[in-house]
């Protein structure tokens, strides 16, 4: 199928969640990915930063296949092998206590708000239910509804309420709105 083939397939048949650019990426090998129609491009985005070792890398790839030979997944109900040494030597690498794995984004910035609130409980002494959370406009973080709870997108956000109370936006860059928005 062309490009164009592929595109208009999606648009008919998938949800328009997202506004894609007009590129089939049909073929990838470390910073160059090629289209469906032969085309080549500099990947700059690198899946928001999910491939910046590069598509098809060769190490990467060896080292996920072993695994897959082995275990394809195992769900947090059961352990395995393997994430006692990742958070060992993830937490010793980045100076830290221990580490908190996340599949997406999305679930990393519900951890971080989640985080936040709880300290804030427990440490800070803030009344239960009372917590805020400050936020910059025109921000993307994902699509769950407390993430859009601090959007101003308005393509986010309609449609989508009642949203998740205890944030306040702020313009970003704005030191004065910061300080004023400090309780």
């Amino acid at each position: 199928m062309t490009g164009r083939q592929h595109i208009d397939l999606v648009e008919r048949c998938a949800a328009h969640n997202y506004h894609p650019l007009p590129i089939v990426v049909a073929k990838a090998d470390g910073v160059w990915v090629e289209d469906a129609d032969g085309k080549r491009y500099m990947d700059m985005l690198a899946a928001y930063s999910a491939v910046n070792f590069g598509h098809s890398n060769p190490e990467l790839i060896a080292v996920a296949k072993e695994q897959l030979d082995k275990v394809t997944l195992t769900s947090r109900a059961f352990h395995n092998d393997q994430l006692g040494p990742l958070a060992r030597d993830l937490a010793e690498l980045c100076g830290m206590e221990a580490i908190l794995p996340m599949n997406t984004g999305a679930e990393a910035v519900e951890t971080a708000v989640k985080t936040a609130r709880k300290w804030g409980y427990m440490k800070k002494g803030v009344q239960d239910g009372k917590a805020k959370v400050i936020c910059c406009e025109n921000n993307f973080h994902g699509r769950t509804t407390t993430i859009v709870s601090f959007s101003t997108d308005p393509q986010c956000r309609a449609g989508f309420g009642p949203f998740t109370p205890g944030f306040e936006i702020i313009q970003y860059g704005d030191i004065k709105a910061l300080a004023g928005a400090i309780t």
